[in-house]
């Protein structure tokens, strides 16, 4: 298993449709958690573009990008850019 730091950056004008899409987006989250897949994510600050931070552990970058394909906010095009990089931990843990 691999860690993956992931970030989606909102459509803009989506705050509307991600307030309406936001509990079937929490519900793929928390069974992505539930099976030990997330590790943690939240919404970025205020500085900058809305959008997301999420590690996920996966074998590859392409299961992983599959997997958040059936985010329901990537589903609603909601999401403008997702970026999914390879992550080394060398301090801390995501355990």
């Amino acid at each position: 298993m691999s860690t993956f730091a992931v970030t989606y950056t909102y459509a803009d004008d989506s705050a509307p449709a991600r307030d309406e899409h936001r509990p079937a987006h929490k519900d793929f989250l928390e069974q992505q958690f539930d099976a030990g897949r997330l590790r943690v994510s939240g919404p970025l600050g205020p500085d900058g573009a809305p959008g997301a931070l999420l590690v996920l552990e996966a074998e590859s970058a392409a299961e992983l990008a599959a997997l958040l394909d059936l985010d329901p906010f990537h589903r609603e095009g909601l999401i403008a850019e997702r970026t999914i990089r390879a992550w080394q931990i060398f301090f801390g843990g995501v355990q």
